[in-house]
């Protein structure tokens, strides 16, 4: 079987990472929190770190009506209170916390499936 690369047009998808940064759509940037999905990359989502994350963090994925959520915790697993995202599953939206690399992976994976997904990044600052 043979594999091809493919890329929807239009859309973003993270073209890689480290523990500081990201790559969509081959832009770098290095903030230290970043909300994207696939037609919009907001730097205002402006988190200091994990112990930072509060309620309007969550309601800031509500205007861009994704069907899933996503939130990359920095380079190890964490798991907020499920009262911080209690906006997302009464909006009946899906949410899964995993470390960013694993967030970046599937928040590809899902856009290249057409699905309507945002991730919100966390990183670990150099």
């Amino acid at each position: 079987m043979k594999f091809h690369l493919t890329q929807p047009e239009g859309l973003n998808l993270i073209t890689g990472y480290g523990a500081d940064y990201v790559t969509i759509n081959g832009e770098r940037h290095t903030a230290t929190s970043l909300l994207v999905a696939p037609d919009s990359v907001s730097e205002d989502w402006i988190v200091s770190s994990f112990d930072a994350l509060s309620e309007k963090h969550f309601a800031a994925m509500l205007p861009l009506k994704p069907e899933l959520a996503l939130l990359g915790t920095g380079s190890k697993l964490q798991f907020p209170h499920p009262r911080l995202s209690a906006c997302l599953t009464n909006a009946g939206i899906g949410m899964e916390v995993m470390d960013t690399g694993a967030a970046c992976r599937t928040y590809n994976i899902l856009v290249a499936e057409g699905r309507r997904v945002v991730v919100g990044l966390l990183f670990n600052p150099a």
